[in-house]
């Protein structure tokens, strides 16, 4: 590297290290605000007055492991809710933490269960629902619980279902479960505790169609809507009359997620993502406050929490070349305040730009697609496709830390949103129905010929990378297209669609005619001769350029033997392949430790097969788990 190309490189422990802010919550009452921040690269619990963020200290002081990525207030403005696992393994304990004292205590057990938190009601300040698998490893039970003391008490036990819809009085109103097609069933208890059908969701609309929440009085379930339209709309429908009213629609995207008043959910307002968000008013009294932050801010709005009364709220505001911000606003005096950032570092760094753009595929579908070029862009570059996971989510604009990353090291970045990707109507996500490394996988080749025909990209040095679904697509990339790609990297990606449907969780097995609807029927010897088909490992032989694979040991989704069987796959047929495995890792890298390890190795991978800027590994892999258990020495200077 020349000395201008040094001195503009951004250093990957400025894009990778933990955010010093992420999910900021504000009290019920309004005058406090608890976030997650680290501590020696720990995410650990703060708490800060609203008024003087300055004020800001730590209530835990976890030094093993982050706390996971939840933060909710207790309507007690006392306590704060957050959960840790054991490395990765995904088997959450709710945490209850006193803001004052620092106190915390375990409201489940702290291993072996997974739970999560069903409803905070501000009729019961003191207690919390929660759910959890102690008691069945597949079904989770219901439990009212004293956040003072730690003291339960069983509310429902679950044996059949999938899991409940909740109001603000604790009461269980619906339960959910799949049926044997793939349709989503919610079932009420009629007056002898029979439970009966309430709503059978056709499996076209089951991927676009749930309840949100009952408002405080009980008459009313708002709802995000697909059936009869194929754009989700916010919907809310009269529990006596059964008459449905539409709150918020928008002709090209879903409607994903609703604004409700936080003491009566009440809606505000709805958000629905095209290219970019945007968010539709539906109570009035917020029709100002919303034209502002539209008139003074240029980047989308993500709402964080708000007070108990709905006069403050904290917000994050999202730009694709400035770090995201967080801000408080006051609607009874109208002024707002900028809290922080989430990467200060990053303000003055030279940040690339993310283009939407929308690409047709070989069957005319719309791919809404996002696109970064290096700053000093010219010509066609060397080119990464990142490959999202789910696959039943989405890219979204805005400040990607991959993006920034690999524009920063000279290579055009392309993300896109495939068939299946939510948000763009549920004939676009059913599209993708047992496509699973068919249209799925040339909806990425589609994008990628058009950045090559546009000029962005040079067709001998493209990469394909991704996680989860992600590395499934960059394995497929290497098997079914063998000469597209230059090399490929695939972080705890599927390898066999059969033994991955064979060992999922316990708690995933209530979803599993889903599986069977969207990827393949795996119950018949012709549905599993077509997941073999559609596996990579199938066509190991078929890889020809370099591959690194990389694996979390905990991982309870994509359990590390689909990592091992191709890389045993790959020696017997003698074909190089560089694996990575940590062992204290779950479904993706995490700890800090390790995702400098990680990127430092990937960024030595692409710049050898792509020859773009690499910055020196330097002790990157100084506390790190990271093993080398196969091709070290195919990457050179690490």
């Amino acid at each position: 590297m020349n000395a201008k190309q040094t001195a503009d490189l951004i250093p990957r422990r400025v894009l990778f290290d933990p955010l010093e802010r992420r999910l900021v919550r504000i009290s019920p009452n309004g005058k406090w605000i608890a976030f997650q921040a680290p501590i020696d690269g720990i995410f650990n619990l703060w708490i800060a007055s609203i008024d003087d963020p300055d004020t800001a200290h730590p209530i835990t002081t976890y030094k093993d492991r982050s706390i996971g990525p939840f933060v909710a207030w207790a309507f007690d403005n006392h306590h704060v809710l957050t959960l840790r696992d054991e490395y990765g393994d995904e088997n959450f304990c709710i945490l209850s933490i006193d803001a004052q004292t620092s106190e915390a205590r375990s409201l489940t057990p702290t291993s072996g269960v997974k739970a999560y938190v069903q409803r905070l009601s501000r009729k019961f300040p003191n207690e919390v629902l929660i759910a959890h698998n102690g008691r069945s490893k597949q079904h989770f039970d219901l439990y009212r619980m004293s956040i003072d003391t730690g003291v339960s008490v069983l509310a429902e036990q679950n044996d059949e279902f999938q899991g409940y819809i909740t109001d603000n009085n604790f009461e269980v109103r619906l339960a959910r479960r799949f049926t044997e097609q793939g349709e989503k069933e919610y079932l009420y208890r009629d007056e002898t505790r029979t439970w009966r059908r309430y709503a059978l969701i056709p499996f076209e609309d089951s991927l676009t169609t749930w309840p949100v929440d009952y408002s405080d009085d009980g008459k009313e379930l708002l709802w995000i809507d697909s059936r009869g339209r194929d754009k989700a709309a916010a919907v809310a429908e009269n529990l006596e009359t059964k008459t449905i009213r539409v709150l918020a629609e928008n002709p090209k995207a879903d409607i994903d997620s609703l604004l409700l008043d936080a003491g009566t959910s009440r809606p505000i307002a709805a958000t629905s993502a095209h290219c970019r968000s945007a968010w539709g008013v539906i109570d009035p009294r917020f029709a100002s406050f919303f034209a502002g932050l539209e008139a003074q801010l240029p980047g989308d709005i993500i709402f964080s929490s708000m007070s108990d009364d709905a006069e403050r709220l904290v917000f994050a505001h999202v730009q694709d070349r400035h770090p995201l911000e967080f801000y408080a606003f006051d609607r009874k005096a109208g002024t707002g305040k900028r809290l922080f950032s989430a990467q200060p570092k990053l303000e003055n760094a030279p940040l690339a730009n993310m283009a939407p753009v929308v690409v047709k595929a070989r069957d005319g579908l719309e791919l809404v697609c996002y696109l970064s070029q290096p700053v000093t862009a010219s010509g066609p570059m060397p080119m990464v496709l990142v490959v999202h996971g789910g696959p039943w989510m989405r890219d979204s604009w805005g400040l990607n830390p991959m993006h920034q990353w690999l524009a920063n090291r000279g290579y055009a970045v392309l993300s896109v949103n495939f068939r299946g990707s939510a948000g763009f109507g549920k004939a676009f996500i059913n599209a993708a129905n047992k496509e699973w490394g068919g249209k799925m996988q040339t909806d990425l080749i589609d994008a990628v010929d058009w950045a090559v025909s546009a000029g962005f990209a040079d067709p001998d040095r493209i990469a394909i990378m991704g996680g989860s679904y992600g590395g499934y697509a960059a394995l497929t990339g290497l098997t079914a297209t063998p000469d597209r790609f230059a090399c490929a990297v695939d972080l705890v990606g599927i390898s066999n669609l059969l033994t991955f449907l064979d060992t999922i969780p316990e708690y995933w097995k209530t979803w599993k005619s889903v599986y069977k609807a969207r990827l393949g029927d795996f119950t018949t010897e012709e549905g599993r001769r077509f997941l073999k088909e559609r596996s990579p490992l199938t066509y190991v032989d078929r890889i020809r350029k370099p591959l690194l694979i990389v694996q979390g040991g905990n991982d309870v989704r994509v359990k590390p033997s689909e990592s091992e069987q191709l890389v045993a796959a790959m020696q017997k047929c003698g074909i190089p392949v560089t694996y990575l495995l940590y062992p204290d890792e779950g479904h993706g890298v995490q700890r800090m430790e390790n995702r400098r390890s990680y990127s430092a190795v990937v960024e030595a991978f692409l710049a050898q097969h792509l020859h773009g800027l690499c910055e020196p590994a330097g002790d990157d892999f100084k506390g790190s788990s990271i093993q080398f258990l196969a091709g070290r020495e195919l990457i050179p200077g690490l």
